[in-house]
């Protein structure tokens, strides 16, 4: 596929990652509401309504300051604060940085994010803030020494769409869908724990019939499930999205194999990205932790894997490439 068959394959794929997360919500609310509150079909979804608001206050505030904490966790440093205590080698690296995000704003039509450097030898980047002009790239300092000029400018683009495509915002509602995912799991197991609910009578009515009996043990199962289901499709939505970034970036910068070369130097560095721990992981360009799984390609990894693997990524970025010198 081209880039732009690419960026519409994974925007599909994104939304109707989303839309099945949605229902599964719901379906739990559905269980919840009937066999605990009482209730029957044509109700207000009380259970998935209070749950989904009570998760969406975590995610909210981490929208509106996670950003602040995230920069603050890696010790990331402001570019400029950084090139005035360099020496002159080094200032040319990030003087080149501070050209490429210039060069890679005005091809998005955005406003310049804030640039940071974190002084970690593993070459990696992130972008965080709530979009458009509330945004800022992080680049490792062993990004910045071993890249190349267009493998710098690729890194870059990826991060830039990442802000371009809203990304973390997207990724806010994962966070407040997960927690009202875990809460109405957790309300359910404890009121069969401790019983109550509606009354006897009222479940009784309610629970007979196959077609009851049946939606029951389906409810169950997914009770029981929901924590690891959540995950697996919180983890399928952020692939999906790193694959958007890879193209689009492509889009931006015209020159896919600079990104597909930066990731194979990127892959080739072993060692984890020590500054930065699990909770800020997700939005790396790479995994900083090195996880096995994030690793290796098949079905464990399609389900739990953050990244998608770096040799699938390069592959995809290569087509786009052929795609473009054929025409």
């Amino acid at each position: 596929m081209n880039l732009y068959e690419q960026q519409a394959s994974n925007r599909r794929k994104t939304w109707l990652i989303m839309a099945g997360f949605v229902a599964f919500l719901f379906l739990l609310g559905a269980g919840f509401d009937w066999f605990y509150l009482g209730t029957g079909a044509g109700y207000m979804p009380i259970g998935s309504l209070l749950s989904l608001g009570v998760g969406s206050v975590s995610a909210l505030a981490s929208y509106y300051g996670g950003d602040r904490a995230v920069l603050l966790a890696v010790g990331a440093r402001p570019l400029a604060e950084v090139a005035a205590a360099a020496a002159e080698p080094d200032r040319l690296k990030l003087r080149q940085l501070d050209n490429v995000v210039d060069e890679v704003t005005i091809a998005a039509g955005l406003p310049r994010p804030a640039v940071y450097v974190v002084p970690d030898a593993d070459p990696n980047a992130f972008a965080t803030g709530r979009g458009p002009g509330h945004a800022s790239i992080a680049v490792t300092s062993g990004l910045l020494s071993a890249l190349d000029r267009e493998e710098l400018q690729g890194v870059i683009a990826h991060e830039m769409s990442h802000i371009r495509n809203l990304d973390v915002r997207l990724m806010t509602i994962v966070a407040a869908l997960v927690g009202a995912v875990a809460l109405l799991s957790d309300w359910a197991r404890r009121r069969m724990t401790w019983g109550g609910g509606a009354r006897k009578g009222d479940r009784d009515g309610q629970r007979s019939g196959a077609a009851g009996l049946v939606f029951f043990v389906l409810w169950l199962v997914a009770i029981l499930l929901a924590p690891l289901i959540a995950q697996v499709l919180a983890m399928m939505v952020s692939r999906r999205r790193e694959y958007l970034a890879d193209a689009s970036g492509a889009e931006l910068t015209r020159n896919p194999l600079g990104l597909a070369s930066a990731l194979e130097k990127i892959e080739a560095a072993v060692a984890p990205t020590r500054a930065i721990n699990q909770g800020s992981a997700h939005l790396c360009i790479s995994d900083p932790l090195g996880r096995r799984m994030n690793l290796n390609e098949g079905a464990w990894a399609d389900l739990f894997a953050s990244h998608p693997p770096m040799p699938a990524r390069i592959t995809a970025l290569r087509e786009m490439a052929f795609q473009a010198g054929g025409r």
